[in-house]
Parts: C-alpha cells; structure tokens; sequence
C-alpha cells in the first residue's frame, strides 16, 4: 500500500505488523508444538531405516562362504542346506558356490525316492559339477540303474573313480562283470578285475571278497587258491576291525550270540580258543585283554581267535558281523524300485541293501543250490547268505524229492 511518504515496511526489514495478544499467543503456541513434534519424526524415521538394513550384509563374501561351507560339512540331511539357502538372498547365492555344493557331505546328499524332483536332480547335479566326489557317485547310480541313462551314469560313476572313491570302482567292476547296459558279449572281465584290484587297493570290503572269489573261480584271472583265499579272510578280518573300532563290547556279545548255540564257542579247527557264555567280559579293549581258562590267564580268547585264523568269528566262515551302514545310493534305489517296479522279465538283487536292476533279462548269477534268488555280484551273494539266504536255501533236489 502507498502512502505519501513512503510504502509499508516488510517483515523482512526487520518490523513486524501489530497483532492482537490473543492471535500471538495461538501462533507461538502452534510453532512451539511444532518444533517440538520434528524431532520424533525423524527419530523413527532413522530408527527404520537402521532395522531395514540387514547386518549380514556387512560381512565380506568369502567370511559368508566360509560359514556355509560349515554348515554343508556338517548337514545331517539335505534340509540343513535347503534351510539355509531359505534364510535370505545372500544366504542362498552363498549356498549355491561351487566351494560350498563341493563340500556337501554323504548325509546331505541324501535324497528321498519319494521326493524325486527336478530340484533335487538339479541340486546333484551341481554337486557333481563343483566337484563333489559323493555326488558323482550317487547320481551316477541313480542315472544308470533308476532312470535309465547309461551312458550319463557311467560317465559321472568314472568321474569319480578317476577321484579314487572305492565304491564307485567296484560299481564300475560290478557293470563290467555283468555287462550291464549292452550284451553278454559287453563283458569285460580283466578291466573288472582291474577295478576290483583298485578298490581293494584302497581298502572296500565288498570290492576285496569280489577279487577273491574272481581268484578262486579263474573268472578272468589266473586261478589262484591261496591268493583267492588270502583276500577272503582279509576282507572278514577287516569287517571285524570295522566293528571292533565301534563298538568292541557289542561285537564280543554278538560273537557270542550268533556263532555256535552251545555251552562253549569254540573255533572248529582249533580246539585251544574255548571259553564259557557264562565267564564275564570285564575288558574294553582286546588288545590288552586277559581273560581266564581253567586257572590260567592268558589272552582274550577272541583276539587268540583273530591272530590264529578265527574261523569262527570270520563272517565267510562262520559268524556274522553286523552289516554295513547302507550307502545313500543304495538306500535311493531300494526305495526307488519299491516304488516303481523294474519292466518285466527284469530282476533285482537279491541282497537287500543293493537295489541294483538288471539291465537285461537274465543279467544276474543265480544261486547255484536252490536257484530262487540271483545276485549282481558275489560280493552281494556273501553277504545274502550270511544274514538271510542260509536259513531259506533248499537245494533243488530235495524239491523234486519232496513233489
């Protein structure tokens, strides 16, 4: 507005316009709430934006990878895995690093038949590509007998006995005997015994009774007695050590229990290992046991047995020692066939922790004795008659006698 003299000083100059008590009171009131509402407000705002920031992704990506590297060396089943990589984003990139799937132990490969997927092929699959000795083996078992691709499962079973991993050598031996995948004329039978003498090398039991039976037969290698039967009795010798490093207290009862069910367990071709059910074990280890025979303390009788032959604790000639934890491939492809049924004319193992299939009709070596069952290896054949086949074998013979 103008005036004669001049026009209205601004509030910026320094003047303020005259207002009533009344209206500047409501105003300063108005600016003292305010101000004392600004900083509530950015207060949870800062408070929200700190817990939307995760703490994981402060640490460095190899301290990451180092910590599922603990988890996958570790997991008791392929869920503590799944769990993980479930976490969060980084956990999940962090899960699927070759270090990481390279690391997977056998518990952690072990799929269910049940809940065979596209998933958990995929999750093998990139096991066996970062590396995983295990994996290769056991998907390479699940391709060449479950889903029927030989050649992919032969390749992955390869990949990892060129690793030196024993049980994919005798696999691969077992095939070569059978000729498993093509034609009875596809047996190759020194490169089975090759592969046998490989995995005996490193110590598989099943692989070491396979090379002594081949030695004893002449099956495609000279024939050899005393070698064959210096590879049985090591086999059975180191079955006993196997259970003995467990649990030797467990093994002296079973000895006890499943040989001869009499007042004394005796070995058959040495009279001097004789003691009573009744005497009582009071030591752990056999080694430095004493244990006393008609007044005399000497050494535990059992371990007198181990160095003097033991026939009757050796399970090829006598007593049986508890079977072997089944491998998670075996376990797959017994639930596998349980489910679904090989094509017809084909059969299974008879051994009941093999789940191996015939690829062919006619492939396996039937028992000699009564015929009924059949077996991919003699391997599996020992090991069915220790636990099972002796108490139900009934020659032939004594069939057609009977009808």
């Amino acid at each position: 507005m103008r005036t004669r003299r001049a026009s209205y000083p601004s509030v910026i100059e320094g003047m303020q316009p005259r207002l009533r008590k009344s209206t500047l009171k409501r105003i300063n009131q108005n600016l003292k709430s305010t101000v004392a509402e600004r900083p509530c407000v950015d207060a949870s705002r800062s408070v929200t934006k700190k817990s939307s920031v995760c703490k994981i992704d402060a640490l460095p990506d190899d301290l990451l990878v180092a910590i599922i590297v603990g988890v996958s060396s570790t997991a008791s089943s392929p869920a503590d895995l799944i769990n993980t990589m479930l976490t969060c984003r980084r956990f999940c990139a962090a899960a699927r690093h070759p270090v990481v799937l390279a690391n997977v132990v056998i518990p952690g490969l072990a799929v269910k038949a049940d809940s065979w997927s596209d998933g958990a092929h995929r999750f093998l699959k990139q096991c066996a590509v970062a590396g995983n000795v295990e994996a290769c083996y056991t998907l390479g078992m699940i391709q060449f007998f479950c889903l029927n691709n030989r050649v992919g499962g032969a390749s992955l079973m390869a990949r990892a006995a060129m690793a030196s991993h024993a049980s994919a050598l005798h696999s691969l031996a077992v095939i070569q005997l059978n000729g498993s995948g093509g034609t009875r004329k596809d047996k190759d039978l020194k490169a089975a015994v090759a592969l046998c003498a490989r995995a005996a090398s490193l110590g598989h039991v099943d692989a070491i009774r396979e090379l002594g039976h081949c030695f004893l037969d002449g099956y495609g290698v000279t024939k050899n007695f005393l070698e064959g039967r210096r590879l049985l009795l090591e086999a059975n010798a180191r079955e006993v050590a196997a259970v003995l490093a467990v649990s030797p207290r467990s093994f002296i009862q079973a000895a006890m229990d499943m040989t001869v069910k009499c007042e004394a367990v005796r070995c058959p071709h040495q009279d001097q290992g004789v003691f009573n059910k009744a005497d009582s074990i009071e030591t752990s280890s056999l080694t430095r046991a004493s244990f006393s025979v008609g007044g005399h303390v000497g050494r535990h009788p059992i371990l007198c047995l181990l160095e003097g032959g033991g026939c009757s604790l050796l399970s090829d000639f006598g007593c049986n020692v508890p079977p072997s934890k089944i491998h998670v491939a075996n376990k797959f492809m017994v639930d596998w066939f349980s489910q679904h049924p090989p094509a017809p004319g084909l059969r299974l193992c008879s051994h009941a922790n093999c789940g191996r299939c015939e690829t062919r009709r006619h492939e396996f070596r039937r028992c000699s004795a009564c015929g009924s069952v059949n077996y991919c290896s003699r391997a599996c054949q020992a090991l069915d008659w220790k636990f099972r086949h002796q108490y139900d074998c009934i020659p032939a013979a004594i069939w057609d006698n009977r009808g």
